[in-house]
């Protein structure tokens, strides 16, 4: 069995760095024709000369996802450009937070909206697209927080937990036109936002101790995961949170197996 996403048409947001990068990156490299979006030009100049050093087709566009035109536009070139619109990924996101009671509202904003209504906005300037070709794959992220929110967190939490939400309302919404809508859950995946990989060794061995596979995930993971669900391989998969944690918090203390097993 093969994935097979050759020439299907992509869009990828927040794909300047980290996961976003490593997804885009490997929807190219299974053939699909892919659209990295980010805000900031000097990483797209970046991605372009690999792009062109693999072979990979594609196209790179600056987007602020908060900004409904700029959505639009998006999709008009992509549309424009390469006919159709098969997959998109909502990636772009933000972090931060802290006790409610001494939250800047700002703060509480910017997260609400990159991460939630820089989902809807995409997802509503590709849906006309994927209805008239009665197909598509949508594909947005969450997080873990979604499920068990962390201390300090509820900007964030809050936000993605509306991810999720979203997600589901919108497989319902776009069933009949054979497009799906899921969303996947990061945990332990260090990257430039989260710094996990930077925090000291009493911080990370409480970390690695949450999770049933005692280890770091990988960008690819999450890669490997949404490039499942853009395929026709996840053709009967819809409005689903899928947890790519390595099993944290599947057990309550998942460090006594490993302590078991040493």
């Amino acid at each position: 069995m093969k994935i097979d996403l050759e020439n299907k048409v992509a869009i990828v947001t927040g794909a300047g760095r980290g996961i976003g990068k490593t997804i885009a990156s490997t929807l190219a490299a299974e053939g699909a024709i892919t659209v990295v979006v980010d805000m900031r030009r000097e990483l797209l100049d970046e991605l372009e000369e690999e792009w062109r050093a693999e072979g990979w087709k594609g196209a790179s566009l600056t987007c602020d996802v908060r900004e409904k035109a700029q959505c639009e536009q998006v999709a008009k070139d992509a549309v424009d450009r390469f006919g159709r619109i098969d997959i998109l990924v909502n990636n772009a996101g933000v972090a931060g937070g802290g006790p409610v009671e001494t939250m800047d509202e700002e703060l509480f904003d910017r997260n609400h909206a990159v991460n939630l209504k820089g989902t809807f906005l995409m997802c509503k300037a590709v849906i006309p697209q994927m209805k008239s070709q009665r197909a598509g794959r949508i594909v947005n992220s969450s997080s873990f927080a979604a499920i068990i929110p962390s201390y300090g967190g509820a900007a964030y939490a809050s936000s993605k937990a509306g991810v999720h939400s979203l997600t589901r309302v919108l497989a319902g919404e776009l069933g009949p036109y054979d497009i799906t809508v899921n969303c996947f859950a990061p945990g332990m995946i260090p990257t430039q936002m989260n710094r996990f990989a930077e925090a000291d060794d009493a911080r990370k061995e409480a970390l690695l101790n949450t999770l049933s596979l005692r280890r770091w995930g990988e960008a690819k993971d999450v890669a490997n995961l949404v490039c499942f669900l853009s395929s026709d391989l996840a053709g009967y998969v819809t409005g689903s949170m899928i947890d790519v944690s390595g099993g944290k918090f599947a057990t309550q203390m998942p460090w006594m197996a490993h302590r078991a097993a040493e």
